[in-house]
């Protein structure tokens, strides 16, 4: 009787669910529907061979070079495809055709350049992650209207602009990183369509200012990451809207002063939310709005003290937040 139900549930299994097979180099985890594929020598998707039923699937430090919407065909209830780490150059037009129910998309660390139209339409999307590529434009026409991410990532590639167009496409949008690309200017609407947005990272680019009105649409905005850019001077109501910023880096840029007023907005930072070390400040009298800032708020200031002069010669090295009026030549 034992060995019937378990000849019974084999091919029920098989039949309706397709669990028994797996990927002879993968590893196939079938409570949970996933299968992982981690450091082996696949040179092309294992499409035939994946559990029907499989709704998570990784491919990682593989030699699969391209991908297409043939080989997601077979697995129509994936909802999170992890590819990172490849040598992925190419995805076909329409790629996500096959998976209608697919949420997550990760292609970290391959080597795409250019990406055809369409290829991020058909599913529903919510996290995007082009992570660390070689993708030097965006096209708008990726996604769909209306398309329902909320986090894209589109770090470490060299990207010198982001089309409005796609932004457009995004009102869900509460996630933005394009961190580590070649951004020299952004333009004072960039941001209007992202009502939504609550992080915005736009470190290690070639920022050199930001239009006084860039972050004016972005109210819910609580992370603003600006640090390793050129940043020599910043719009005194450039903060103005941003009464729910925790956390604010302007770390590693060129700034010798900030006008005065710019900080005041800022009353949600959280501790040490605050991060202005690496700049060469010059402490002159101009100086004198930081100071005041410094002192009263010293608690949300990462490492307050070493907020340091560069300028001039005899206050080099001095904590900004030390500095008396008698130093700046201030009088009372």
């Amino acid at each position: 009787m034992r060995s019937w139900c378990f000849f019974a549930f084999f091919w029920l299994a098989y039949f309706c669910y397709g669990t028994l097979s797996c990927p002879a180099l993968c590893k196939c985890y079938l409570r949970r529907s996933e299968v992982v594929c981690n450091s082996v020598p696949l040179t092309e998707y294992p499409s035939e061979d994946l559990p029907k039923n499989t709704t998570m699937l990784t491919i990682q430090f593989t030699n699969i070079s391209s991908i297409s919407e043939q080989y997601l065909n077979p697995t129509p209830l994936l909802q999170g495809l992890h590819l990172y780490s490849n040598h992925l150059q190419n995805l076909s037009s329409h790629l996500l055709r096959g998976v209608p129910l697919l949420h997550t998309l990760d292609l970290t660390g391959n080597k795409l350049s250019e990406l055809p139209v369409d290829v991020f339409s058909h599913a529903p999307l919510r996290n995007l992650v082009l992570k660390n590529n070689l993708i030097e434009a965006v096209d708008s026409n990726w996604l769909p209207d209306n398309s329902s991410v909320t986090w894209l990532d589109l770090s470490g590639n060299r990207l010198t602009e982001i089309p409005t167009a796609l932004l457009e496409k995004l009102p869900h949008l509460y996630n933005l990183d394009i961190s580590n690309n070649r951004l020299g200017k952004i333009s004072a609407a960039f941001l209007d369509p992202l009502a939504k947005l609550e992080r915005l990272n736009l470190q290690n680019n070639k920022l050199e200012t930001l239009d006084e009105f860039t972050l004016q649409g972005t109210h819910n905005l609580t992370y603003l990451f600006l640090s390793r850019n050129k940043l020599n001077k910043l719009p005194q109501n450039l903060f103005q809207e941003l009464s729910q910023l925790k956390l604010l880096s302007l770390d590693d840029n060129q700034l010798s002063h900030i006008p005065v007023g710019l900080l005041d907005p800022l009353k949600s930072l959280d501790e040490e939310g605050l991060d202005l070390t690496n700049n060469p400040w010059l402490c002159d009298g101009k100086v004198e709005y930081l100071l005041r800032w410094l002192q009263k708020n010293k608690e949300k200031v990462f490492l307050p003290e070493t907020v340091i002069c560069a300028k001039p010669e005899s206050l080099v090295g001095r904590p900004v937040m030390s500095l008396t009026q008698s130093d700046l030549n201030i009088k009372s």
